[in-house]
C-alpha cells in the first residue's frame, strides 16, 4: 500500500472513512479536505445493481445539471454550411465539417464534446476508431446527433452531461467544483441520482443503488447515506 502524504493524512483525519454522511454533510467535508491549488472537480460514483454485460441492463442517459459543471466545455460542431451560423451563435468553439474530419483522422481531439447532424453521420461514422476510445463519438441517445445543433450547443455549455454505467456497474459523473456553494453541489448530485433512478432497468433485480460515494480531485471518497436521499 502506498504511503500517505501529510496532506492525505490530514484529510482523512477530518472525517470517518467508514461512516455514511448526508449529501450536505459530504459536500461540507469535501470542501475541508480538498488541498489542490486549483479549483478541484467534485465527482459522484454510483454503484448500481445491474449487469452491464446484458443489453437490457445498460444504464445510459443525459442530465442537465441545475448549476452546471463549472467547467469550460470545448464544443466542436460537425455540420453542413447552412447550420454553421447557428452553431457559432450558440457558442460552439469549432464549427465545420471536412476540414475537422481530416484533422481528427490525423489525431486531433482537443475538444470535450462533438455535436453533429444525422445527415452527415456517414462521414462522421468513420471517425469511430479515433473518437470511440476517447468517449467523443456523437450519439443520438446523448443528444449529440441532432438537426437542432444550436440548442444542443447551448445545453452542453449550460451543464448538460451524459453518463453510462461502466463494465463494473458504476456510473461516474462530475457534478461541479469545490468552489460551488454546498447547496448547488447537493442540487446537482440529487439531479443525477433522480435521473438514474428513472432509468432503472425492469430486468434489474434486488437493490438498484448499491453505494454512492463523492470525492474531489485527489481526495478520499466520502460514503453517502442512501437513507438521506429522496427518490431512491
Amino acid at each position: 500500500m502506498a504511503k500517505l502524504t501529510k496532506k492525505q493524512k490530514e484529510a482523512q483525519a477530518k472525517f470517518d472513512l467508514d461512516k455514511s454522511y448526508s449529501l450536505k454533510e459530504a459536500t461540507d467535508i469535501l470542501k475541508q479536505i480538498s488541498y489542490t491549488k486549483f479549483d478541484a472537480s467534485v465527482d459522484v460514483d454510483i454503484r448500481l445493481g445491474v449487469d452491464p454485460r446484458k443489453a437490457d441492463q445498460m444504464v445510459r442517459g443525459v442530465v442537465a445539471l441545475p448549476h452546471g459543471t463549472g467547467k469550460q466545455v470545448r464544443v466542436l460542431v460537425l455540420c453542413t454550411p447552412d447550420k454553421e451560423a447557428e452553431a457559432k451563435a450558440a457558442g460552439a468553439d469549432y464549427v465545420g465539417l471536412d476540414e475537422y474530419i481530416q484533422k481528427i483522422e490525423q489525431g486531433w481531439t482537443d475538444v470535450d464534446v462533438i455535436i453533429t447532424m444525422p445527415t452527415v453521420m456517414a462521414k462522421v461514422g468513420k471517425l469511430g476508431r479515433v473518437l470511440g476510445p476517447r468517449g467523443l463519438m456523437p450519439n443520438p441517445k446523448s443528444g449529440t446527433v441532432t438537426l437542432e445543433v444550436g440548442k444542443a450547443v447551448k445545453e452542453v455549455k449550460a451543464g448538460k452531461i451524459d453518463f453510462k454505467v461502466d463494465k463494473t456497474g458504476i456510473v461516474h459523473a462530475s457534478i461541479g467544483k469545490v468552489s460551488f456553494e454546498p447547496e448547488k453541489l447537493v442540487d446537482n448530485v440529487q439531479e443525477v441520482i433522480n435521473t438514474i433512478a428513472r432509468l432503472k432497468p425492469s430486468s434489474a433485480k434486488g437493490t438498484y443503488f448499491k453505494s454512492i460515494h463523492m470525492s474531489t480531485t485527489m481526495s478520499p471518497g466520502v460514503i453517502i447515506d442512501k437513507n438521506t436521499i429522496t427518490g431512491i
